[in-house]
């Protein structure tokens, strides 16, 4: 046993690298690509450290050319939940009782193999796996969980340091406890960091972890958990349990040793896990933590005095990059009438030179969205506004599943401001822009407060001052990460803490310390130093 007030380095933001023409890291990247195309993979479930392969496959596919397969994985069954449940619970006494800073290490290690020797792996992984282009791959595979696992260590740190007072006679100490019990971890396909950060972050604490990446990203995933392995990581710790989400979910939800569920994903999707939870919660040895980030139908809201340039710009980058496929993206706006013309006219002038292809010629800034399901809902959506008196498709609007699933970034006008491209959340590269009066400024933000059951990010866009405190306090709770003049995309760890409520979650920001907190259970603790012997109080006195 080592003793000492322990401190991790302090973290800082990955930067982030450019890929410009023959940068020594563009053509490191692109070999990567090249030779990890070529391979083919077969994909295990890890359950206490054991690989564990059930014959029931799924194929590994590239979502901009889906003729052709990564290789395979190996999906759960009950008996491999159960399995999963098993190895997390009777890791989790050593893990608990390892020194914090011993935890620490290991994802401080991982942070920095991943920055350096790792780094191309997980990108080329997300850009063949989920069809990002090489610049979302790095700000959110290699920059953003550099992050999570910089930053996380350094607010654990800070939750134990977090002490209460002592009087005379007496030392009061809290201990962080992890919780009583296992924490399910489900990640989605958007973002490879949610996949990396969402399992460690509660391991972090001292809890144990069954882990159901998302079936779309489980090829960048894979490496994730690899690499992990690699950096120490003990076997039970975090297991890795690939499958449907009623096959692995309904188990692990019915267990009675059920701590706490750290989830990523469609409202309808947690919705359905906290109600399984509540219908459950006699049987569980504690009362589970719901941790969940589930969507956004995000806005944009531009006043006239607004730049309108600054506004295309956050427009096209926030509806548009990773095809529209981010929890935060813009994929509804509200433009005053006086600016409609020029916003509609920049917008055509940028979208024009917009390119979508594979991502593996960088010259192209969308590749495809990520299953046949989403192309199909994306472009019924469109068909539909063609068909709609109340909205009009003004640009792309154009699906292609030949070689990808790729749809066009699109941008339609709705004349109703509640028509269902204004509401409904699409996730893909559609932005639904409302025209109003100017006059109408306030009531306009009203009506985008009203509009959606969601409340994840949203932005104004105004150089009037008055205007900008207006918005601020009329959208108070239409957006948990709040932007001015900057696109509703891109929080960073450590400067943006992210998350929404309403019906985009529990809005326990990821990427502060605030998510920490949710995975320990506290326990004060005083020790008197010199106990009482008398058991009678002075007032008993008559005189």
């Amino acid at each position: 046993m080592t003793h000492g007030a322990f401190r991790v380095p302090q973290p800082i933001n990955e930067p982030v690298k450019s890929y410009a023409p023959r940068s020594a890291e563009k053509l490191s990247l692109k070999a990567r690509l090249k030779a990890m195309a070529a391979e083919s993979v077969d994909v295990p479930l890890v359950i206490g450290g054991r690989e564990v392969r059930t014959g029931k496959t799924a194929p590994i596919a590239i979502p901009h050319n889906h003729r052709r397969s990564l290789g395979t994985f190996h999906q759960a069954g009950a008996a491999e939940v159960a399995q999963a449940i098993d190895a997390a619970e009777k890791a989790r006494p050593a893990w608990a009782a390892m020194p914090w800073e011993e935890r620490a290490a290991v994802f401080l290690r991982a942070a920095e193999k991943l920055a350096t020797t790792h780094r191309d792996v997980l990108n080329a992984a997300t850009m063949l796996g989920q069809s990002k282009t090489a610049h979302q791959a790095e700000i959110d595979s290699a920059c953003e969980l550099v992050d999570f696992w910089r930053f996380n260590p350094y607010f654990v740190q800070r939750v134990y340091e977090e002490q209460p007072i002592s009087t005379c006679g007496a030392w009061n100490r809290l201990e962080h406890r992890p919780l009583d019990g296992f924490v399910f971890a489900v990640t989605p396909f958007n973002f490879t960091s949610i996949g990396g950060n969402l399992p460690t972050a509660p391991a972090m604490l001292g809890n144990t972890v069954v882990w159901k990446p998302a079936s779309t990203s489980v090829y960048s995933n894979w490496f994730i958990f690899k690499l992990l392995e690699e950096c120490g990581l003990p076997p039970g710790v975090v297991n890795f349990v690939p499958g449907s989400g009623s096959t692995v979910g309904d188990p692990v939800i019915a267990s009675e040793h059920l701590g706490g569920v750290h989830f990523t994903g469609s409202t309808s999707v947690f919705q359905g896990i906290w109600s399984s939870v509540g219908k459950n919660i006699a049987r569980y040895h504690q009362y589970p933590r719901l941790v969940g980030e589930t969507g956004g139908k995000d806005f944009v809201l531009a006043h006239v005095s607004c730049d309108v340039a600054a506004l295309c710009t956050a427009l096209v980058r926030g509806a548009f990059e990773y095809q529209g496929q981010k929890c935060s993206a813009a994929s509804r706006a509200y433009v005053p009438k006086s600016l409609w013309k020029s916003v509609r006219d920049g917008l055509g002038d940028m979208l024009s030179q917009v390119r979508m292809g594979d991502v593996a010629d960088f010259r192209n800034f969308v590749g495809a969205v990520i299953d046949e399901r989403s192309f199909t809902k994306l472009s019924d959506a469109i068909a539909a506004a063609r068909k709609s008196t109340d909205a009009e498709v003004i640009l792309g609007g154009e699906c292609d599943r030949s070689v990808g699933w790729f749809v066009q970034p699109t941008v339609i006008e709705a004349k109703n401001p509640r028509y269902d491209t204004m509401c409904t959340e699409l996730f893909g590269p559609v932005l639904t822009i409302h025209v109003y009066d100017d006059k109408r400024y306030a009531e306009t933000l009203e009506l985008c407060n009203t509009t959606s059951e969601y409340a994840l990010t949203g932005a104004v866009f105004a150089n009037d001052r008055a205007a900008i405190r207006l918005a601020t306090d009329a959208l108070r709770f239409a957006a948990g990460n709040f932007y001015v003049n900057d696109k509703p995309t891109g929080a960073i760890v450590g400067q943006q803490p992210f998350g929404g409520s309403r019906a985009s979650g529990t809005n326990d920001k990821a990427g502060s310390i605030l998510n920490l907190m949710r995975w320990i259970s506290p326990r004060a603790i005083k020790e008197t130093l010199v106990p009482a012997r008398d058991w009678r109080y002075p007032f008993l006195d008559e005189e």
